[in-house]
């Protein structure tokens, strides 16, 4: 039982990362202001998704009932739309912020040398000046994580009740395994979370053009999964 038990964490790290949850935390963290907020989200994410697992899982357990197959089905494709829509929202803000490229030369060098291109954005500002590129940090407890964490978590806690069940007849147990993968996905994603923040805060500082593109980037691969699951679930839901 014990082996079962660590099992359960070490599945839980893995299963945070899974496709869908780290396309969807890589949207969340191009919000992100810092490392540490990036980290946060993550964890919030985790937290979300592994308080609703163990909500549904417990109301099973304690009315022995089954989550209906089309209702599972249902809400794996309401987390593929979610993650379409999280996509898109990334490439709606590289647009509303106006990303554009500019070339200018530094002082002291005659003209014709040493200019270069770098992006940046003029949202919202009045004129081109120094404070253009100062950003405020953001600390309010981030909520559309711990949302989008309630949707991975739902859609995932039919196939956890079944392993559970089918691995151990104690309703107390089978309580616990779920309570240590739901720590097992908190520390995976916590990891998740510091790989990704670091070449977007990296990149942020010193080469716009890759931040832009890593952006870009996860918008595009985000709503590419969040298809692929609309389709691989739309047939059992919608048919």
């Amino acid at each position: 039982m014990l082996a079962l038990l660590g099992l359960g964490f070490l599945i839980g790290i893995r299963h945070a990362f899974e496709a869908d949850h780290v396309a969807a935390v890589a949207t969340l963290a191009t919000k992100s202001s810092s490392v540490a907020d990036t980290v946060k989200q993550g964890v919030v994410w985790a937290i979300g998704h592994s308080l609703t697992l163990l909500v549904f899982c417990s109301i099973v357990f304690l009315v022995e009932a089954v989550i209906p197959e089309r209702l599972a089905h249902g809400l794996e494709f309401a987390v593929g739309i979610m993650l379409v829509g999280l996509g898109l929202d990334v490439w709606r803000r590289m647009v509303k912020e106006r990303w554009h490229l500019h070339g200018h030369q530094h002082e002291g060098h005659n003209e014709g040398h040493a200019s270069h291109f770098h992006f940046h954005s003029h949202q919202g500002d009045v004129s081109h000046s120094r404070s253009t590129h100062q950003h405020a940090h953001q600390h309010a407890f981030p909520f559309r994580a711990l949302f989008v964490g309630f949707m991975h978590g739902m859609a995932g806690s039919a196939a956890l009740i079944f392993l559970t069940l089918g691995t151990t007849l104690s309703p107390t147990m089978g309580l616990l395994y779920i309570g240590l993968f739901g720590l097992g996905s908190i520390a995976g994603m916590t990891v998740l979370s510091l790989v990704i923040a670091l070449p977007l805060r990296y990149s942020a500082r010193s080469l716009t053009w890759l931040h832009q593109g890593l952006q870009g980037t996860i918008g595009g691969v985000t709503i590419i999964v969040g298809v692929m699951l609309v389709y691989t679930t739309g047939a059992e839901f919608l048919g």
